[in-house]
């Protein structure tokens, strides 16, 4: 969450006409555009509007029908009566009367962000509707400035006063999906619960607007959420890198994560829904683990030597005693984690896994799953750091940092969860053959680090 020193794309708008053209030329050069080389096809779809003085606050959803799977984007623009210094790199178009900037660079745009969800606003516009969500007021805002370095969405950092922060984010969602987005409602949640372990929810706004492949007609979603901003803090990743190749014990740090983690999972079970588990669910997960396993096994010949085994594995797990359904994390790693003096462990992005719709983001999960992902994200750094030049042996690093967090999470959570190995197990072999298939694609030097923990856990399962 700290700001990054990466190029963005300066290319000014055109100067003539605003017309519909102008607008796409300008939106296939951003970087959060989807269909990187594709010439745009857009369709504006609803817009609302809102007048502020000499500044028009325009909120436009715009569906690009360009790639074979239309996406629809969020396209906030401010429109002024004069051109702003300093704005240049951010000019979307002018006719010579009119300045259209995209919004997020624009402290008017943030202002008006902060004020709509500070007074819970609902606006009315063509064909869609916004509306604001207040948990805590952040202050006035004095200045505020874009994130660089983002793909997919882009982020404001607002510097306010009289509030209980010095700094909030904005992240502003360009690219829209039906269904609330799991990193507003799972960190509001928290924060709402009194947990310090994210940072502190300030705000959120939705947007309701056409749809017709819908039954209803419309769909709604998050269009932007305002948090606390921690900026210039390491995250376990780059922490638990350095105590590794200083030959420095983790565990103390790990089981610390560990605790962090089973508040976190705490508060969401107290806060949000659950569900027992069932046949149905547990089926739907198991089919889950199984379309991985058949992926894996079709590309990864070290996999399909050991696809018999892993299936049987997982169709065990229908016989073992499932711990009830609720909202996790669901991508969790060290890189996930930032380490903020005098409040240890935070953690970040409760999106979930980014390859699945919005609406199954939401749903009740097992906690296994997270613990799990941290406990492969341990192997990992002694796994980078043998692939280091030279290479750095670390021994029994990762096995003490893994054995460190599960104490620290049992102590957390109340559970025992050495008691559900065979469960644990399961969900960390479907995480090594999800990282197999990645690695086979990305990074082939790293295919033994997924493929020895599917050999482990194979083996053990056989014992």
């Amino acid at each position: 969450m700290s700001e990054a020193a990466v190029p963005h794309d300066t290319t000014p708008g055109r100067v003539g006409p605003i017309t519909d053209a102008t607008v796409a030329g300008w939106m296939a050069r951003q970087r959060w555009y989807a269909a990187k080389g594709l010439d745009p096809q857009l369709r504006l779809i609803a817009r609302v509007d809102v007048p502020l003085g000499d500044v028009l606050i325009s909120t436009r959803f715009v569906i690009d029908d360009a790639p074979s799977e239309p996406v629809l984007y969020q396209v906030p623009l401010t429109q002024r009566t004069a051109p702003i210094p300093g704005l240049e790199h951010a000019l979307v178009a002018s006719d010579g009367r009119r300045w259209l900037y995209d919004g997020p660079h624009d402290t008017a745009y943030a202002r008006w962000l902060l004020d709509a969800m500070s007074e819970a606003a609902v606006i009315d516009g063509s064909d869609a509707v916004i509306a604001g969500r207040n948990l805590v007021a952040p202050g006035e805002l004095t200045d505020a400035r874009v994130l660089r370095g983002e793909q997919s969405n882009t982020s404001i950092i607002c510097d306010v006063q009289d509030g209980p922060v010095d700094q909030v984010i904005v992240k502003v969602f360009r690219v829209l999906h039906h269904g609330d987005n799991p990193d507003v409602t799972t960190q509001a949640a928290l924060s709402t619960g009194g947990s310090r372990r994210v940072p502190a929810s300030f705000g959120s706004l939705r947007g309701t607007w056409p749809d017709v492949g819908r039954l209803e007609g419309t769909a709604h979603g998050h269009l932007a959420f305002a948090q606390e901003f921690l900026p210039g803090l390491e995250d376990a990743w780059r922490v638990a890198l350095r105590a590794a190749s200083e030959g420095v014990s983790f565990a103390d740090r790990a089981r610390e994560l560990g605790l962090a983690v089973a508040e976190v999972h705490r508060v969401l079970a107290e806060q949000l829904p659950t569900r027992q588990a069932n046949d149905a669910v547990i089926d739907e997960v198991v089919a889950s683990m199984r379309t991985r396993l058949e992926t894996a096994a079709r590309d990864v010949p070290a996999i399909a030597r050991h696809a018999e085994a892993i299936r049987s594995i997982q169709e065990r797990t229908r016989s073992l005693v499932w711990p009830v359904f609720q909202r996790i994390h669901g991508d969790l790693h060290l890189g996930q984690a930032l380490d903020a003096p005098g409040r240890g462990w935070v953690l970040l992005d409760f999106e979930g896994e980014p390859l699945r719709p919005m609406p199954e983001r939401s749903r009740p999960d097992v906690t296994l799953r997270d613990v799990a992902g941290m406990l492969r994200s341990f192997d990992y750094v002694a796994g980078a750091l043998a692939h280091a030049d030279p290479p750095v042996q670390t021994g029994s690093w990762a096995h003490d940092a893994r054995h460190a967090f599960v104490d620290g999470y049992i102590e957390g959570i109340g559970v025992d969860v050495r008691a559900q190995r065979a469960l644990l197990d399961a969900f960390e072999l479907d995480k090594a053959v999800y990282e197999a298939v990645y690695e086979s694609r990305n990074r082939p030097d790293w295919l033994e680090i997924p493929v020895r923990a599917v050999e482990r856990l194979v083996a053990r399962s056989a014992m």
